[in-house]
């Protein structure tokens, strides 16, 4: 099988390509500047130039291809960078689409749990909880529409399957994307943790089922690929235990979070770029993103590993290319 996978170089990306390739399948992969980026270097792939918000380039990527894996989006947790976010998240998403529904291909697109409804500490959501209760910032705003936009083109004759990944960590993160949090968590180690939690997984995982999708993932159905539901804080301490660290000791009250978001804000307006603590990250991180994936472990063999594994697995692969001391 020939499958196309865009975001190649992103954490979902770059896993899937690997997987893909053990399983013996060709794979083609589309990135803007393939000589500026070594998540690729010693792969066997087909390098294809180009943007997701370019369609022709979408159109000559996707020829005499099986399958297409959709993991490219912009992320960006803040109030900021909506119109970029609109353009590679949504109309990127529409000309990968476009481009399955020419080539008559099932395209398997990775949006993300934050599309979904928000979970409860007592009652973790699953794919038909209403879609209420996220904080409505570009990245949230932007995943739903995709999915949405590409649920319509299905009267188009779009095949297309939704996975939506929770919070995944483990090797081959080069940007880095959801490891700087254990990133930050050996460098700094912050005293003090986020008030919320949320549903944690390995990437490793989270690309088998992704691969799954493309056979046996049913048309039109959302697929959970969620793990292990955690307080934020404990996920903390096990990340400081594992790496030796100092484990934080205590939570974020309302007040000082309201705080500490409103100081990002300000200082994002006075340096011109918005940091990654602000109001809407600290919003996010207050509430708990508890989940279940029953449906993907029915109906793609979706399996998690222990949580632990996964990272100490991360921790070395960041030690062991630079992004830590050894």
């Amino acid at each position: 099988m020939l499958a196309l996978v865009t975001g190649a170089t992103g954490l979902v990306g770059n896993n899937v390509t690997r997987m893909l390739l053990e399983q013996g399948h060709q794979v083609r992969v589309m990135v803007r500047d393939p000589r500026a980026d070594r998540s690729l270097a010693g792969l066997d792939v087909e390098i294809v130039p180009g943007d997701v918000r370019d369609e022709e380039t979408v159109m000559t990527a996707a020829r005499g291809v099986d399958a297409i894996i959709h993991a490219a989006a912009m992320v960006h947790i803040g109030w900021t960078k909506g119109k970029a976010m609109r353009q590679v998240n949504v109309e990127g998403s529409k000309a990968v689409g476009r481009a399955a529904i020419k080539n008559g291909v099932r395209m398997v697109h990775v949006s993300s749990v934050d599309a979904l409804g928000v979970g409860k500490e007592d009652e973790p959501a699953t794919e038909e909880s209403p879609r209420e209760g996220k904080i409505p910032c570009p990245y949230v705003l932007t995943k739903r529409e995709a999915e949405d936009e590409l649920r319509g083109m299905m009267s188009e004759g779009l095949d297309v399957v939704f996975m939506n990944p929770a919070l995944m960590f483990g090797p081959w993160d080069w940007k880095p994307s959801s490891g700087r949090m254990l990133v930050s968590v050996v460098q700094k180690q912050p005293p003090m943790a986020p008030r919320g939690g949320g549903s944690t997984c390995d990437v490793r995982d989270v690309s088998a089922a992704i691969i799954q999708g493309m056979t046996k993932g049913r048309s039109g159905e959302n697929y959970i690929l969620a793990g292990e539901n955690l307080r934020y804080f404990e996920l903390w301490k096990r990340m400081a235990k594992i790496t030796g660290r100092r484990p934080p000791w205590g939570r974020l009250g309302p007040v000082i979070a309201m705080l500490v978001g409103l100081g990002g804000d300000a200082y994002s307006q006075m340096d011109g770029t918005e940091s990654e603590v602000n109001s809407a990250a600290i919003k996010i991180a207050s509430q708990f993103h508890y989940y279940l994936s029953d449906k993907a472990k029915a109906e793609l063999g979706y399996q998690n590993r222990p949580l632990d594994q996964t990272l100490e697995d991360t921790w070395l692969w960041f030690r062991k290319f630079g992004y830590l001391p050894e």
